[in-house]
C-alpha cells in the first residue's frame, strides 16, 4: 500500500512561487534588452524579410555593395559624431565632401597631379574648413549651426567658380576658353573601385580603419573623455584644466578631414567632378550619427552606433530598390523603419511603471 509521508506536504507547499517583483525584474530586463538591440533587430528583420522576398539579397556581391554605397555616409558620419560629442553640429559636412570632389577633380585635370599630390592636397582643404569653422565657433563665439551653415553656402558657390558652373572632366572647357588636358590618375580610382581579393571594396576598408580609429580616440582615450564631458559640461571641463578650445578645435578639423576623405572616395568612384554629388549628403551622415544614439541605448553619440546607422539605412534602401519599390516611397518608408527604430529605443517602458526603476 502506498502511502504518503506527512513531512513531504509541508515541503511541496513550501516551494517558492515567482513574486511580483521578479517579473517585473524579467520584464525590465527584457524592455532594455530591447532598447539596446532595436536597431540591430530590426536590421536583422530587414535582412531576412528581404531575403525571403528576394534570395539575390544575401549574396556577398550585393552585400559588399551595400556596405560600398554606405562608406561615405559613414565616414561622414563619423565625423558629424565627433562635433556632436563636444555639444556642436557640423552642417557643413555635405558641402565640404562636395567641394573635396570638385578640388580632386580639378587638382588632376587642370594642375596634372598625381594620387600621391591629390590626396593629401584634398585632406589638407578638408582640415583647413574644419579650422575655419572651430575660429568661427570658438574664437568669435558664432553658434555652431550658424557658423557651419554659413559655410555651407559659401563652399557651395565657391566650388561652382572655377569652372563656371560645370562639372570636371577630361576636356573641360575652362573660363578663359582653354582646354584641361588632364586625367584622372588610375591610382586614385582604385580607392573607388577596387576591392580587395575581388571581394572587399577599398572604400569598405576606408569605413573599417575610420571606425576603429575614431572609436579608440573617443572610447578609449583621455582625449575621447575630454570631448564628452566638453559636450555635456564646457564650463566644468575647463575648470577640470582641459583646454576645451582645443578640444573643439580638433573635433571639427576631424569632421572637416573626414568629409574631404568621403569626397576622395566618391571623385574615385564616379570619375569626374559633379557639381551635385553632395546633395543628400548631409541629411544621411546626420541621420547616421543619430540613429548611433539608440544603437546600445547609449543615448549619445558613439561611433560604432553612427556605422550602424548607415548600414541600417543602406540595407533598408537596397532591398526596396531590389523588391522595385517605386523611388518616390522609398523615403518614407524609410522613415517610417527609422521612427519605428527610435520610438522602441527611446519609448519602450516609459509608459509602464513596471520599467520606471531601470532608468538609464
Amino acid at each position: 500500500m502506498t502511502t504518503i509521508d506527512d513531512d513531504t506536504l509541508p515541503q511541496a507547499s513550501a516551494r517558492p512561487k515567482a513574486s511580483p517583483q521578479a517579473d517585473s525584474g524579467r520584464l525590465a530586463a527584457l524592455g532594455a534588452f530591447l532598447r539596446a538591440g532595436a536597431v540591430f533587430i530590426l536590421l536583422a528583420l530587414l535582412v531576412v524579410g528581404f531575403t525571403i522576398a528576394q534570395p539575390a539579397f544575401i549574396n556577398i556581391a550585393n552585400l559588399m555593395s551595400i556596405l560600398q554605397a554606405v562608406s561615405v555616409v559613414a565616414i561622414l558620419g563619423a565625423g558629424v559624431t565627433v562635433t556632436l560629442a563636444v555639444g556642436g553640429f557640423d552642417l557643413s559636412i555635405g558641402a565640404v565632401a562636395a567641394s573635396s570632389v570638385m578640388a580632386a577633380s580639378y587638382a588632376m585635370i587642370v594642375w596634372h597631379l598625381d594620387a600621391y599630390s591629390t590626396v593629401p592636397l584634398v585632406l589638407a582643404f578638408g582640415a583647413l574648413i574644419g579650422l575655419v569653422n572651430a575660429f568661427l565657433i570658438v574664437r568669435l563665439k558664432v553658434p555652431d549651426l550658424l557658423a557651419t551653415l554659413a559655410m555651407m553656402f559659401l563652399l557651395s558657390g565657391l566650388q561652382l567658380i572655377p569652372t563656371a558652373g560645370r562639372s570636371i572632366s577630361a576636356g573641360l572647357t575652362l573660363p578663359d576658353g582653354s582646354k584641361a588636358t588632364g586625367a584622372y590618375d588610375p591610382a586614385f580610382l582604385l580607392i573607388g573601385r577596387y576591392s580587395i581579393l575581388g571581394t572587399l571594396p577599398v572604400s569598405v576598408v576606408l569605413m573599417a580603419v575610420v571606425a576603429v580609429a575614431l572609436f579608440i580616440l573617443t572610447e578609449r582615450t583621455r582625449i575621447g573623455r575630454l570631448l564628452f564631458a566638453t559636450g555635456g559640461n564646457e564650463v566644468a571641463t575647463r575648470l577640470a584644466g582641459a583646454s576645451t578650445v582645443r578640444l573643439k578645435t580638433l573635433a571639427y578639423v576631424i569632421s572637416g578631414t573626414l568629409a574631404a576623405l568621403g569626397g576622395i572616395v566618391i571623385a574615385a568612384r564616379v570619375g569626374r567632378g559633379d557639381v551635385s554629388s553632395g546633395g543628400s549628403l548631409l541629411m544621411d551622415s546626420v541621420a547616421a550619427a543619430l540613429i548611433g544614439f539608440a544603437v546600445f541605448n547609449l543615448r549619445r553619440p558613439n561611433v560604432l552606433g553612427t556605422i550602424a546607422g548607415a548600414v541600417f539605412v543602406g540595407v533598408l534602401l537596397n532591398g526596396l530598390t531590389m523588391l522595385n519599390a517605386p523611388y518616390y516611397t522609398q523615403d518614407f518608408v524609410k522613415g517610417a523603419v527609422l521612427v519605428g527604430a527610435l520610438a522602441l529605443t527611446y519609448g519602450l517602458g516609459r509608459s509602464n511603471p513596471q520599467f520606471q526603476g531601470r532608468k538609464t
